[in-house]
């Protein structure tokens, strides 16, 4: 570093330029500031400032760690060495003990073990054979379940069905694989909306489910639930599309092309025009033409997610969503006609969808980015209630009647329906900050769930096949049914609650995506149950969908995915909660002052948002910021942390919502190795996604997951509001106290619009 003290008058330096800093080729900086005295003075007060601010903390404040109590540490050397009299008796000279300095250690240098070629290619060829053994199995097992639905199936259309599901789960799984992360949030509102189809179970009950009344009003069970189904599926569809709407908008700027989907509007047009001619004029099969809208239906709901893979087709996406669910219901409708609907059905269609649409239209109006996840999280219930009453409404509207294929979707679409409808209701809890973020560690908690699976299983058993269990009870077939029924009901409720009650607060955007899952499977099994293609292949595209996403989320989290679906089976509670881990060091507190210096002095910049900023709604002041710090020439990037916020994708919709430029945030991977070369660092609202303890401490909960290595840049600032706040798993950051990190106090939104007023001021 030169300091060219003659930079007012030309310099003594070649490259000096008055009042700039100036960085040679090879790193030399050269510093022509003409105001430097006026500088050290400030500088120098501000570090004198600093060093009896920590002084005058670490003497008692931030003995303990605890907020609110004071204690001096006469174990502290600074402390005792300054400290002349305490509690009323002096200490200088005779009680203070000299400071001795601990001896050097050196540290000990791991010797590098250098492999040869020979040793490197036989490491290759053995986990080639792992992933060529893994495949193996898992190709295994579904050729063993294909062949054994081949041998129970009973008749052709269940393999026609089956085709349909396989065809559908694979397109959706190369399509999913496409999304951008950054669209992760919208995909499973978009999905979420999409598995709204429970309704065509519900329309085609109150087809076919009254007893002959020609009132709105259901009078008979399978008329009620197909009534309830009905309703709970409109409001999901119908808020879903809303809120990925709204989403989807917050990604358009300014200079993107005007959308022309009013021309969509022909090929719709066309499609269901035809339909209507062939259910009143009588152009051809009426079932035939119902079936080919359905086909186009699901093409749509398929190319919905594909249009999600960036920012530029997303909106498109959403809208070819909803055209694929509006032909579902069209051709429903249609079928509805087929099998000799009364007008009243027709009416109480009309009048539940209305009803459920305005409901499901009032509740995303009040969405933001900040509520999404607890919004997906109920509208996932919706649809395992939907579920599982179109699968009760199918049964008590055919009692006797059904074949086993049938009974077995019936029951599969109870019991995945209730543990997605009370698990759904748990995470959303959890989410609202309703219920405790802390996972419920009942005792013996692997065995409760193991327990209620085997109840199941067995209550299955005894659906299908009734005389395993009628002789032993003494009842008929049919009430032995039902009980099954009303157990498998019952208890996978109470086991979708204990799963996911029994997942701590760090792992709720992996609950979200495996509810997701969930809700294409209820109507995956639902499809089966009616024998309807389009619900199968629709079932299995959310179905799929939400299991990738699962998986991406357990990778980025360093969590094992079965672990996470049984409800942390396997795993124990690591840390108690009066065992607090102490870290080295003090706290350094910052100020604004401090904070804005540093930033217009430094060239390459990172902010990490957190669903702090969520909360604070600072995304504004923080877009205002790197926009003026990029007017200046400097390089601002955002990182995003995967499962920052409480479901993926969340903070990228926020910043979108502030307008941030999307090539400008990027995700962990991308920026994570290029935090040695960033010279500050901006965490707002952040903790657990920047905690060093992650990859140091093995006891704390979150050791293994990867996460964004804000301690390796130059200066870390983070906006927490006190110092007591801990992170969604309630464990302290040990970033705070490392050297290159400081603390600026306060709610982030006062925080962030405060930097934002001094930076423009300068």
């Amino acid at each position: 570093v030169c300091v060219d003290l003659a930079a007012a008058n030309g310099g003594n330096v070649e490259q000096a330029r008055p009042n700039e800093i100036v960085t040679t080729e090879n790193g030399v900086k050269i510093i022509g500031y003409t105001d430097l005295p006026s500088r050290l003075a400030s500088t120098s007060s501000t570090l004198f400032g600093n060093n009896v601010a920590k002084f005058i903390m670490s003497i008692g404040p931030q003995t303990t760690k605890e907020k609110g109590k004071f204690q001096i540490d006469l174990n502290d050397d600074a402390v005792q060495n300054m400290l002349i009299s305490y509690e009323g008796e002096a200490r200088w000279p005779d009680k203070i003990t000299p400071y001795s300095p601990p001896p050097v250690t050196k540290k000990e240098t791991e010797e590098e073990i250098q492999l040869s070629e020979e040793e490197m290619f036989a490491i290759a060829n053995e986990k080639a054979k792992e992933d060529f053994t893994r495949n193996a199995g898992v190709s295994a097992l579904a050729a063993a379940a294909l062949l054994a639905f081949g041998i129970t199936a009973q008749t052709h259309d269940s393999i026609s069905l089956m085709a349909s599901f396989a065809l559908a789960g694979l397109a959706g799984y190369q399509v999913v694989w496409g999304v951008a992360p950054a669209l992760h949030s919208p995909l499973m509102a978009v999905t979420n909306a999409i598995s709204g189809m429970t309704a065509v179970g519900g329309m085609l009950l109150l087809a076919h489910g009254s007893s002959g009344s020609e009132g709105l009003i259901p009078d008979s069970p399978a008329h009620w639930m197909g009534a309830i189904a009905t309703a709970l599926s409109f409001i999901n569809i119908a808020g879903g599309f809303l809120v990925s709407g709204k989403m989807l908008d917050l990604f358009r700027r300014p200079n993107d092309p005007k959308d022309f989907f009013e021309l969509y509007s022909i090929p719709a047009g066309i499609l269901l025009a035809g339909l209507a001619a062939s259910a009143v004029l009588g152009l051809g099969d009426l079932s035939n033409v119902s079936g080919s809208v359905a086909i186009a239906s699901s093409i749509c709901c398929i190319a919905a997610i594909a249009g999600l893979a960036n920012q530029e087709t997303a909106r498109t996406g959403n809208v070819l969503g909803m055209a694929g669910v509006a032909f579902g219901l069209a051709a429903t409708t249609a079928d509805m006609a087929g099998v000799g609907a009364s007008a009243s059905a027709f009416q109480q269609v009309g009048l539940l969808g209305g009803i459920g649409s305005g409901i499901g239209a009032v509740l995303a109006s009040g969405v933001g980015p900040t509520e999404l996840p607890q919004t997906v999280a109920a509208f996932h219930s919706l649809v395992g209630i939907a579920a599982m009453a179109g699968a009760a409404g199918e049964y008590f509207g055919n009692v006797g009647t059904l074949d086993l294929g049938t009974l077995t979707a019936v029951y599969l679409a109870i019991f995945i329906g209730g543990i997605t409808a009370t698990g759904s209701m748990v995470a959303y809890g959890k989410l609202a900050g309703m219920l405790s973020s802390k996972a419920l560690s009942l005792p013996g908690r692997d065995a409760l769930n193991l327990s209620m699976i085997s109840i199941c299983a067995l209550g299955m058993a005894s659906f299908l096949n009734p005389s395993l269990g009628g002789e032993i009870l003494s009842v008929d077939p049919e009430t032995l049914r039902l009980g099954s029924l009303a157990t498998a009901a019952g208890v996978s409720s109470i086991l979708g609650l204990h799963l996911t009650a029994s997942i701590g607060g760090a792992d709720m955007p992996v609950v979200i995506t495996v509810l997701n899952s969930y809700s294409g499977w209820a109507l995956c099994a639902e499809g089966f149950m009616l024998g309807d293609p389009l619900l199968a292949q629709v079932g299995a595209l959310i179905g799929f969908s939400g299991a990738i996403l699962t998986w991406i989320m357990c990778e980025a989290m360093g969590r094992n995915i079965v672990s996470v679906i049984l409800g942390g089976a396997g795993t124990t509670q690591v840390v108690s909660s009066d065992s607090k881990t102490e870290y080295e060091g003090e706290i350094t507190i910052a100020t604004v002052d401090n904070v804005v210096e540093t930033l217009l002095e430094a060239k390459n910049i990172m902010i990490v948002p957190g669903y702090g900023l969520a909360v604070a709604q600072a995304q504004f002041a923080v877009a205002d910021i790197a926009k003026r710090l990029k007017a200046m020439g400097k390089n601002v990037r955002f990182g995003i942390h995967p499962v920052a916020g409480r479901m993926p994708g969340q903070l990228n919709v926020l910043l979108a919502e502030a307008s941030v430029p999307y090539d400008i945030v990027f995700e962990m991977e991308e920026v994570n190795e290029d935090f040695e070369n960033v010279d500050v660092t901006l965490v707002i609202g952040a903790s657990d996604t920047v905690s060093s303890a992650a990859e140091d401490d093995p006891n704390c909960s979150i050791y293994g997951m990867p996460v964004l290595r804000v301690w390796k840049s130059g200066q870390v600032f983070v906006l927490k509001r006190t110092i007591g706040n801990t992170g969604y798993t309630g464990m302290e950051n040990p970033i705070l106290y490392k050297d290159n990190a400081e603390v600026l106090l306060g709610d982030a939104h006062d925080s962030c619009e405060a930097i934002r007023t001094a930076i423009n001021m300068n």
